[in-house]
């Protein structure tokens, strides 16, 4: 089955922006909304295999990689926060 890992990546990591932004709503939607805009601003990082899901294991451990998720996840905060859909 094909699966794109970044979805998981972004899920690791959210959850440390997220502690950044006491007064965010953090509702089902809030948090939808977000996971969403930062993976369409991320590039989809694909695996098939078991040896494909260690490799994005590892690339979520480089710092440079790291950082562009936090980014486009702080980002995508940022606009939730101005601009709540419920």
């Amino acid at each position: 089955m094909i699966r794109n890992c970044m979805e998981d990546i972004v899920n690791n990591v959210i959850t440390i922006v997220l502690n950044d932004y006491k007064e965010m709503c953090k509702c089902e939607k809030c948090i939808q909304d977000i996971k969403a805009i930062a993976l369409n601003n991320l590039k989809p990082l694909y695996a098939v295999t078991s040896e494909g899901m260690v490799y994005s294991k590892m690339k979520e451990l480089e710092n440079q990689f790291r950082i562009d998720v936090i980014n486009q996840l702080v980002s995508a905060t940022e606009m939730v926060l101005k601009n709540p859909k419920h």
